[in-house]
């Protein structure tokens, strides 16, 4: 039977088809992409480019034709519950029998942050129905910080809010190794698989501080900590997009802040064995881009 790999264009998802062509298991699996432009989109060798988006529920019912496994990001948009869930409804309709839901760690408790409380309405929708999915739960991306180029660089600064109480970061390629793991093992199980949970997070819990120290180390200069002002972050995040996702940015923040997103041993754990190797850390790819920063 075949994948089906939502948001496969995106950050996240170019990692999850990365991960699958790569994964030894993967031979003789056919995957599909979802995106709005196959013809220009840029996709690893052998991976059929499938058109739609789940704003469409027409062009999702025809991509899921055929369709055994399917892994579900649904976009940081006003309607991504909407589209979740039809997607969920039309994926049971069409006989799929194996779901990777991307989540968010600690979603449960930021009740107030709208994309997270989607989420966690999908997970619910997930455990009422006994769909038989895997649901991811990514902490804050540590790729995000590539942003901080200028700041870090140009200003002695690590500007990002994150406060004082930790984050427990995760690199991306552990996000999309962990996707490719259960979609594959869903894919080749030959019957449907009870719901699994996952955190998918870093091995350490950083503060604004800590991240400030880290960086002054691998860039070996002076970083400071640019401080709590999260009105500051929703000013700068609407000059280069929407408002309403600039203050859901901003209200993710000051959960950090408040009450902080720290991964527990167990958590760790049980991402180490399905990775099959601890989770990349933060202080590996703070180093790998300050020395691709310096080469260029």
């Amino acid at each position: 039977m075949t994948i089906l790999v939502t948001g496969s264009t995106g950050t996240i998802g170019t990692r999850v088809l990365s991960a699958l062509q790569r994964h030894p298991q993967s031979a003789g699996t056919a995957i599909h992409a979802l995106t709005r432009s196959p013809e220009t989109a840029r996709l690893p060798a052998g991976i059929t480019a499938v058109k739609g988006d789940l704003s469409d529920v027409d062009g999702v019912r025809s991509a899921l034709v055929g369709i055994s496994t399917l892994f579900l990001l649904a976009p940081n948009a006003p309607d991504e519950l909407t589209q979740a869930m039809l997607t969920l409804n039309a994926a049971r309709e069409a006989g799929v029998t194996g779901i990777v839901y991307l989540s968010v760690f600690a979603g449960e408790a930021y009740a107030d942050v709208p994309h997270f409380a989607s989420k966690v309405t999908v997970e619910r929708m997930i455990h009422a129905l006994d769909l038989p999915a895997t649901i991811l739960r990514p902490a804050y991306f540590i790729q995000n910080d590539l942003r901080q180029k200028d700041a870090l660089l140009g200003g002695g600064v690590y500007g990002m809010p994150v406060g004082a109480k930790g984050i427990s970061m995760v690199d991306i390629r552990d996000i999309g190794e962990a996707a490719a793991a259960e979609l594959l093992r869903r894919e080749q199980a030959g019957a449907p698989l009870p719901i699994e949970t996952y955190e998918l997070v870093g091995p350490d819990a950083l503060t604004g501080a800590d991240l400030a120290a880290l960086w002054s180390d691998v860039l070996d200069r002076p970083i400071g900590y640019g401080g709590d002002d999260l009105d500051g972050l929703e000013q700068r995040l609407k000059s280069f997009g929407p408002a309403w996702l600039a203050y859901d940015m901003k209200l993710m923040m000051r959960r950090y802040q408040d009450d902080g997103a720290v991964a527990s041993a167990d958590d760790i754990s049980r991402l180490t064995h399905l990775l099959g190797h601890a989770p990349r850390s933060y202080h590996d790819f703070a180093a790998a881009a300050a020395a691709s920063w310096d080469q260029a």
